[in-house]
């Protein structure tokens, strides 16, 4: 049953939580394969009753727990879910247990979130006997725009469909042990696109022999900005940022062709298909007044992840019951990062929440942010992240969406 001391429960496992993540966080592994990562993982719990599935396109598995409680049908199902793969960047910590793999760091924090979770199906197995329900953990690769999430839900390992779902997603430079979460889209639909405009190259010095791509995609990028914000309520969260231009080889050659490449990001499917029309049409035309062609390419990540208010409510009451009130923060506005755990949001109601573990007492605003070379975490703020996980599983098997 859900008591008033999970978090002292979880800290009594701080040991193995934290050295689950050490080991994790020095080696890492990139994509969809992390086999090293999941070995740990399933070395470390070995010794619990967990049923273990695999799938064909990632290295991802689901294990699943049983409760044991008497009368049990197993019918209420839960699912926690921690990612397990690393950035292509080296790290800049001077960490003992820095990455030992040049070009590979941990930088998102997924290292924490497969040690949390684990934790959490740890404390679970050991109160199996008073569940009511099955919890199934979800530990997953490939995050860092790889789908890992919507393959694993391809390969079946997610059938039968939990009624909840639950996630945690570390920040670094929020405050130590507080959670923060809210209601509808917490997080954006990222896509990314790529621009080649094609005109004719020559020298540099007789432009008027030549149909010179480089001004129209300078224009193409202003043009984008006015498109953002002229084309959409200014009310309404839509970015679309040009990351990259490639073009020319010598300062005397006007060249062939110019390739823009950036982002787009927004918080709804009505806006996410405008923006991608409204890209199109806008470098094809700006292209055509120059005399040149665009042609635009846009590849779809992942899609808007939205938070149910009853999860939402739910984590909020199991953060206060565990820290306080102060544990817990509304976030009034989405963040326009986006992640895979938006797959399953799209077929399960539930929640994902941030977890402060900047250093208590810290100005915790001037911490590295996630994806820098010299990120660090208070590795005493994870067991928090595991209380808070198996007391929103434990929330849900006993109440429901009470």
């Amino acid at each position: 049953m859900l008591t008033d001391d999970l978090i002292q429960t979880a800290r009594s496992h701080a040991d193995d939580i934290v050295a689950l993540r050490r080991s994790i966080h020095a080696e890492p592994e990139l994509g969809l394969h992390t086999p090293k990562t999941m070995a740990k993982v399933r070395e470390a719990l070995a010794d619990l009753p967990l049923e273990w599935r695999e799938g064909s396109s990632t290295t991802g598995q689901v294990a699943t727990l049983v409760g044991g409680k008497p009368g049990n049908d197993g019918h209420a199902r839960v699912l926690l879910r921690g990612d397990m793969d690393a950035l292509p960047m080296d790290e800049h910590t001077g960490l003992d247990f820095a990455s030992t793999i040049p070009g590979r760091m941990h930088a998102c924090g997924h290292d924490t979130h497969t040690a949390m979770l684990a934790g959490a199906a740890r404390m679970l197995s050991e109160q199996r006997d008073q569940i009511a329900g099955t919890v199934d953990f979800m530990f997953q690769p490939g995050e860092e725009g790889f789908h890992g999430a919507r393959f694993m839900i391809e390969d079946g390992l997610l059938d039968p469909l939990a009624d909840a779902a639950f996630a945690l997603h570390i920040m670094p430079n929020a405050a130590f042990g507080t959670f923060g979460g809210r209601a509808g889209p917490l997080l954006a639909a990222a896509d990314q696109f790529d621009i080649t405009v094609t005109g004719k190259g020559g020298h540099a010095s007789m432009p008027h022999d030549c149909v010179d791509p480089v001004p129209a995609a300078a224009a193409i990028v202003g043009a984008l900005q006015a498109m953002v914000t002229r084309r959409f309520n200014a009310a309404s969260a839509v970015v679309v940022t040009v990351t990259q231009i490639h073009t020319g080889t010598a300062h005397n050659i006007i060249p062939d062709d110019a390739r823009l490449c950036g982002t787009i990001r927004t918080l709804s499917p009505q806006h996410r298909e405008k923006a991608h029309q409204l890209l199109a049409e806008c470098a094809s035309n700006i292209a055509a007044a120059h005399g040149v062609e665009a042609e635009c390419t846009i590849t779809p990540g992942f899609p808007v992840t939205v938070c149910d208010r009853r999860a939402v409510a739910l984590g909020e009451q199991v953060a206060k019951r565990n820290g306080g009130n102060d544990a817990w923060r509304d976030l009034h506005d989405p963040i326009m990062g986006a992640e895979d755990f938006s797959y399953v949001l799209e077929r399960t109601p539930g929640a994902m929440f941030f977890l402060g573990v900047a250093s208590e007492g810290e100005d915790w605003s001037q911490c590295c942010s996630i994806h820098s070379p010299r990120m660090v975490v208070d590795e005493s703020a994870l067991p928090h992240g595991t209380a808070m996980l198996a007391g929103c599983a434990l929330e849900f098997l006993e109440n429901g969406w009470s």
